[in-house]
């Protein structure tokens, strides 16, 4: 257990850069970035569904709960790629992004209870636009370039245990840290110089989160399965400077600053609201499941002007409703390792709490994968695919077409079990 531990220690040193995963998504421009979903390519590839899903052998990052009906010591890491077409009616452009999706290890504590650990985004930026300004003639007089790229990431420990009456309860806290960086330079014609005006923020604080599930047979064969999940409020600081500067107006990547026009440090709060989640699904062990998730929250709000400053932009009340679930043909099949396989697939529709000149931006995906068992074990090598669309081209806004590609492998072993005197 110990060459484990150090080898698992390798691994979460190895992948220090992991805080400045990059996103490719114009959207990623408001607020802390784009948020992440806390989801297992498993449960991605279920529509985003988990808050009443639990196994015996794959952690849920939805539920904290249902690490109690952990029964294997479980390693789970993924990377994914995100392709995306933008569009804003009149040119469309292309990008892609690829990078670690997260690292955790879950471990039962005995038949009633179970905890986690490990590392995942929590929110990324990631972003180049570009504003033209015309004059009556359609010759162009200035240039707005926009930039940003950063994030924020989250370490998170997770304790899940078994009540009577077939009732688990879960709890997770996190330590959220991340840097964001936004500049917009400002070029005019005929003006030799041009501004920059840069922020660096740096976002950290706690988070919690606290859920329930219950599990009953309905049948011989049948479970039925129901969850409830609050992710918490709390209040992320948000620390940095912000600085605006005139420069050389030219084509060169070179930043050369000349006259400090503001420099000004910021201390201000991010205010994350209650979001809860809703779910209840119906399957047979080792066979097939299938679920429907609802959650919703209230706005995000900011005490700051750096990370709200544009009037064009509010928040209001965010949902999400998913459907999803799995099929395995022959769970235990020695003949057919196609009968081994999981299939799963699934589909949500989120409105994702950003009002844009008061434009709701909404977002549905379809997703599918596959679970390829390895060797002997309960260990697999997951697929996952995702095809949605956000946004909207209408009030001079931007859709985005995506592709997501994931790729997870989840490792199942024992730890803490006494050997047996042959």
């Amino acid at each position: 257990m110990i060459k484990k531990l150090i080898g698992l220690s390798l691994i979460l040193l190895s992948i220090q850069n992991f805080a400045q995963k990059n996103n490719t998504s114009p959207y990623s421009f408001f607020g802390i970035g784009e948020e992440t979903a806390l989801k297992t390519v498993e449960e991605m590839s279920m529509g985003q569904i988990g808050t009443a899903f639990n196994s015996t052998y794959q952690i849920s990052f939805t539920n904290p709960a249902s690490l109690a009906h952990l029964r294997f010591t479980t390693y789970t890491l993924a990377v994914e790629n995100k392709a995306i077409q933008i569009d804003d009616g009149k040119n469309t452009d292309n990008a892609s992004n690829a990078s670690l999706s997260y690292f955790a290890i879950g471990v039962p504590l005995g038949k009633s209870a179970g905890f986690s650990f490990g590392i995942q985004p929590n929110s990324t930026v990631g972003y180049s636009l570009t504003e033209e300004f015309k004059n009556t003639q359609g010759d162009l007089t200035a240039i707005n370039n926009f930039n940003g790229e950063g994030g924020t990431n989250r370490v998170f420990l997770g304790l899940g245990y078994k009540l009577p009456k077939n009732i688990s309860i879960g709890i997770e806290a996190a330590y959220v840290f991340g840097n964001i960086e936004n500049t917009l330079l400002n070029r005019r014609d005929g003006v030799q110089l041009a501004t920059m005006h840069k922020t660096n923020s740096t976002i950290k604080g706690l988070t919690a989160k606290v859920g329930i599930q219950y599990n009953t047979k309905i049948t011989d064969k049948l479970t039925l399965k129901a969850g409830i999940l609050a992710n918490l409020k709390n209040n992320l600081s948000n620390k940095g400077r912000e600085v605006l500067f005139s420069l050389l107006n030219t084509n060169t990547s070179i930043i050369s600053p000349r006259d400090t026009l503001i420099d000004n440090s910021f201390d201000n709060t991010i205010k994350k609201p209650l979001k809860t989640a809703l779910s209840v699904g119906v399957g047979e062990l080792n066979k097939w499941y299938a679920g429907v998730e609802y959650s919703f929250n209230d706005p995000l709000e900011f005490t700051d002007g750096v990370l709200n400053s544009n009037t064009k932009v509010s928040y209001e009340k965010a949902n999400r409703i998913s459907v999803g679930g799995f099929y395995i043909p022959k769970i235990n099949s020695i003949s057919s390792y196609w009968q081994r396989i999981t299939y799963r697939a699934g589909f949500n529709y989120k409105q994702t709490g950003l009002m844009v000149d008061n434009t709701t931006i909404n977002d549905f995906g379809i997703s599918f994968g596959v679970g390829l068992p390895i060797g002997k074990k309960l260990s697999n090598l997951n697929l996952g695919f995702e095809l949605g669309k956000r946004g909207e081209i209408n009030n001079s806004l931007i859709k985005e077409n995506y592709f997501n590609f994931r790729l997870g492998l989840t490792l199942n072993d024992r730890w803490f079990i006494k050997p047996k005197i042959q």
